[in-house]
């Protein structure tokens, strides 16, 4: 287990970085944020302040975070650095080259990456033992899950520290245990995201029909029975008769979707330019947020 206050160092005050600071801010540890923008550093406790005030906590965790302009500074008398940059190879692997010689040599280096193996980021870097994996999801602050990935080089008890730490300020780690591209949680959502485009793209539904059947069927039953766990409840040999119907029909592209590259390259983003799969008015895309707030902050986990 964790003991005591730990000096924890996060590189990005963004959308990410200023949740999972405040995660262990709220957990009783000393935080700093690195962020090359002064904005960012500027609003950084304010930021978390309101997202305390929204969620009901008490007031105060905030100040037990620091900006910081300077990477040096920044990770100086760190236990633990968590990586939460842009999901880009190159810059994360320049961030850990400087990791590797700025912070102390007992710290742990995390990278927040959503999808890329760990491995490449640690290539060839020394004390690559140390570098892990720990990827949060958005908002990290209300998603429970951390996935905790090492690599053939990392040491098991920097896997069994990052597991307790998380643990001790309410996160659900759970040890992934070979590193691959998209971990666990990415490679099944984006192997529902393909099979979902595939069926706009050959005419078989709207996108609008598509996320009404999957919220209002088998999204609905998600939060309290897993996929395997549902194979088990409806019996392995009718999961066996349906996968011999159904699998040779499903989407196989080794790239993505023709039919999403045609979107980007026209320009529609989605809710950002206001069309994507669906046209999204500016009052529609904030109400779907706050749907989401509302029920990521209302949901009891049931035992």
């Amino acid at each position: 287990m964790v003991q005591g206050k730990q000096n924890i160092a996060i590189i990005g005050a963004g959308l990410m970085g200023h949740g999972i600071a405040q995660v262990f801010a709220v957990g009783g540890h000393d935080v700093t944020v690195f962020d090359a923008s002064p904005s960012a550093l500027d609003t950084l406790r304010a930021r978390i302040a309101t997202n305390l005030a929204d969620l009901g906590l008490a007031d105060g965790a905030q100040d037990r975070v620091t900006g910081c302009s300077e990477l040096s500074v920044a990770v100086a008398g760190a236990d633990i650095v968590i990586e939460a940059a842009p999901e880009k190879l190159e810059l994360k692997r320049t961030i850990f080259a400087d990791l590797v010689a700025l912070a102390p040599r007992h710290a742990v280096l995390a990278s927040n990456t959503s999808v890329i193996p760990i491995s490449d980021i640690a290539a060839g870097l020394e004390t690559s033992e140390r570098i892990v994996g720990t990827h949060w999801w958005n908002p990290p602050f209300l998603v429970p899950l951390v996935e905790v990935v090492g690599t053939e080089r990392t040491e098991p008890r920097i896997i069994e520290h990052v597991l307790s730490l998380l643990s001790s300020v309410g996160k659900t780690p759970v040890h992934i245990r070979k590193d691959v591209a998209g971990f666990v949680g990415n490679r099944l959502q984006h192997a529902l995201w393909r099979e979902a485009i595939a069926i706009v793209a050959e005419g078989i539904a709207d996108a609008r029909t598509v996320d009404t059947v999957v919220k209002s069927s088998f999204g609905r039953r998600l939060a309290v029975l897993g996929p395997l766990e549902n194979a088990d409840l409806v019996g392995t040999d009718l999961t066996l008769d349906i996968h011999n119907v159904v699998l040779k029909h499903l989407n196989r592209e080794p790239g993505p979707s023709s039919y999403l590259q045609a979107l980007v390259e026209s320009g529609k983003l989605g809710m950002k330019s206001g069309e994507g799969f669906r046209s999204w008015s500016e009052e529609e895309a904030q109400a779907l947020r706050s749907r989401v707030a509302r029920y990521l902050k209302a949901f009891k986990p049931v035992d």
